[in-house]
């Protein structure tokens, strides 16, 4: 039979879903993957048990249900102090996996680079490769996982259409700090390149760290697209419910993209999931204290056994060094 297609024998399967199958194997605690060990809140689950029998149970409208789109568009100007039309600005997608696979597909053409900060988050490296297009790794180097411009700016003067920033980051914790999003942003705009935020976990950060949205910044509304979802946010991983926001010129691509891909986002989810967007700020400062709480738990016992470990800023991710272990390889 002729050979299957090449793009697909570059990169395997995903090691942290792959691990969680083996600790599901061996009822052992799951460490490897990103979700977490609580509900969601009540009322979005109450609502979502209404519309098991009153619907929409339909499709919704390819971009996003309208009174969801308007929901978020609320709630990130609230947070974000950015304007974002509802119905120019944002496509609802199948979770953030799907929304950064749809900009990866927007932006590149085959034999384009693209910038990944190192250590990354898998999917990344794979939404690159998927979409043709080679990927340029630039180090985050420990402890404080900081880059060095230099070597950044050598990276853009490859000839790159964009670069991808997760912030907080997975897998690392660390928090963006202005002044590192400003070189950003500045070599981004002196080389004509667009940058991809995966900003999932805005809401899981510990005090004093601040998160700052890179399409804030001079210069850099119109060439960010943002990649986000609820499903940190509201402890709804399983729902799939992520989004894209960026320039209306990026979203009439991304629309198309998206409708061949996966038609549109579950509607009666999308509904329910209208609750969790309409809630006020003590939501986000108790989820805030909920997660640092088990955060200064979960490091403390690491500290008890005498590991050296990353205290993360964000997220909820905790690199340990396993270097006295002798272990050659972490995968």
């Amino acid at each position: 039979m002729k050979p299957l297609s090449e793009r697909t024998a570059n990169f395997s399967d995903s090691v942290i879903r792959r691990m969680t199958r083996v600790s599901n194997q061996y009822d052992a605690i799951n460490l490897s993957q990103g979700f977490p060990d609580f509900n969601p809140p009540k009322e979005i689950t109450d609502r979502l048990a209404n519309l098991a029998g009153e619907g929409p149970h339909q499709y919704a409208l390819t971009w996003g249900a309208e009174n969801f789109r308007y929901a978020l568009a609320k709630k990130q100007e609230q947070f974000s102090g950015m304007k974002i039309n509802p119905d120019t600005e944002i496509v609802v997608t199948c979770g953030s996996t799907e929304a950064m696979m749809a900009a990866m597909m927007t932006v590149t053409n085959p034999g384009d680079k693209v910038i990944i900060f190192s250590p990354f988050y898998e999917n990344y490296g794979a939404d690159v490769i998927l979409s043709g297009a080679e990927p340029i790794y630039v180090p985050l180097n420990p402890p404080t996982f900081s880059f060095d411009a230099n070597e950044l700016e050598d990276a853009f003067k490859k000839g790159v259409k964009a670069l991808i920033l997760c912030n907080p980051s997975n897998p690392c914790g660390k928090v963006f700090t202005y002044d590192e999003l400003k070189i950003i942003a500045d070599l981004a705009i002196k080389y004509d390149t667009y940058v991809i935020t995966d900003e999932v976990y805005e809401h899981i950060i510990y005090e004093p760290n601040r998160h700052i949205y890179m399409a804030t910044l001079p210069g850099m509304g119109e060439r960010t697209i943002i990649c986000s979802s609820l499903s940190k946010t509201y402890s709804i991983t399983g729902w799939r419910l992520g989004y894209v926001i960026a320039n209306p010129v990026v979203i009439e691509r991304v629309k198309k993209v998206h409708d061949f891909l996966t038609v549109g986002a579950a509607a009666p989810l999308m509904e329910a999931a209208v609750v969790g967007l309409n809630f006020g700020a003590e939501y986000y400062k108790e989820l805030q204290k909920h997660y640092t709480h088990k955060k200064e738990l979960f490091v403390g016992g690491l500290a008890d056994l005498n590991l050296n470990y990353t205290d993360p800023q964000g997220a909820y991710y905790v690199l340990v060094d396993v270097s006295e272990f002798n272990v050659k390889d972490d995968v």
